[in-house]
């Protein structure tokens, strides 16, 4: 376990810059995750710290070592892989004992290591198996055995769930969030999955181009994200272009004169709204914004409804309302009001380019 910090980190193929001076910080013990879509940098600067990727700039240290220049197998840091990377003609056991092997542990030494290794993923009873007899889940458990019985100083988990079902996925996240709380070590994950690095962070880094956009809390992300990529990526928003006047008014694209926070920038930007914080009724509702719309499409997902309206010709919004038992459900074609507080819609200023 140890601190791990990465100063101007960068990486460079080419022409191409696939990572830009990438600096974080990571407190011993701490869950951190680098959250973005593919082709972000997430990935490469999860293997630069593994090892498996030479740096072109910037250091990479593990608690007061200086592992920049190191091979992987002089880091003591555990890589789970997105594919798991098990070796089909070993048994589970022979793939836990794989990394001690390869830094010559003794054998008894060895022996108990693995045995330690299997009981905190709870597979001790399925030691002699192949990987083939096993299924997703306990294959990625075994993973993360191996991870873990090296005792890693720093644990790297690079997309871990993604090969799993939905159900499974929810259920093995916690399980390695809770053993990484019980064992205290320092780990990043890397995902583009928002639920997931909701679920299980610390802090979570938001990624896109290369370059971090936004470090903080999950509330922190959700409720003050610092540009409209974030506001897309970390949970869901919908998005009406226009002009902040600098007063607290922003008028839309298609017209709409609306209300919003009395600081927001003045010049031609764009409003974020979270289809949750919008209210939904076929009645005046008397907050700061009330527009009328008319339903043109309903997504029936269970315990909420995704209710997508027209506001004008050119303004869109998603509300989300909860599917109440009386069968009451909007229709395509309802005339309908959206309303919400000043302070619901954030807006953000320049033509920046949405979450991909």
């Amino acid at each position: 376990m140890a601190r791990l910090r990465l100063d101007h980190l960068s990486k460079r193929y080419g022409d191409f810059q696939a990572v830009r001076d990438v600096t974080l910080d990571i407190a011993d013990g701490e869950f951190l995750v680098l959250l973005g879509p593919s082709g972000c940098g997430k990935t490469t600067t999860l293997r630069m710290v593994a090892g498996f990727i030479t740096p072109s700039g910037g250091t990479i240290r593990i608690g007061e070592r200086d592992v920049t220049e190191l091979p992987p197998w002089k880091r003591n840091s555990g890589l789970v892989f997105q594919s798991y990377a098990l070796f089909p003609h070993l048994t589970v056991a022979q793939n836990v004992a794989f990394g001690l092997e390869m830094r010559k542990y003794p054998k008894a030494e060895l022996s108990g290591r693995v045995v330690e290794a299997l009981r905190l993923v709870r597979l001790e009873h399925l030691a002699e198996r192949l990987p083939r007899q096993l299924s997703g889940g306990q294959q990625q458990r075994v993973a993360l055995a191996r991870a873990l019985a090296i005792r890693p100083d720093v644990l790297l988990l690079d997309e871990p769930l993604s090969n799993l079902d939905a159900k499974l996925r929810e259920e093995v996240r916690v399980e390695i969030r809770e053993l990484q709380r019980q064992l205290g070590l320092t780990t990043i994950m890397v995902t583009h999955d928002q639920e997931e690095a909701l679920t299980v962070a610390d802090r979570l880094v938001v990624m896109a181009d290369g370059e971090v956009k936004q470090i903080g809390s999950q509330q922190d992300l959700y409720e003050r994200p610092a540009n409209r990529f974030v506001a897309g990526f970390v949970g869901r928003s919908t998005f009406l272009e226009g002009r902040a006047t600098g007063d607290g008014r922003f008028t839309t694209a298609g017209g709409l004169s609306l209300r919003c926070a009395a600081d927001a920038p003045a010049g031609a930007g764009v409003m974020a709204l979270r289809p949750e914080r919008l209210a939904f009724a076929g009645a005046p509702l008397g907050l700061a914004n009330d527009v009328t719309g008319t339903v043109e499409f309903v997504s029936y997902l269970g315990p909420v409804l995704d209710v997508r309206v027209r506001l004008s010709e050119s303004d869109r919004v998603i509300v989300q309302v909860a599917n109440r038992q009386d069968g009451q459900a909007p229709a395509v074609g309802d005339r309908v009001h959206v309303g919400w507080p000043a302070d619901a819609g954030r807006v953000f200023a320049g033509d920046v380019p949405p979450a991909a």
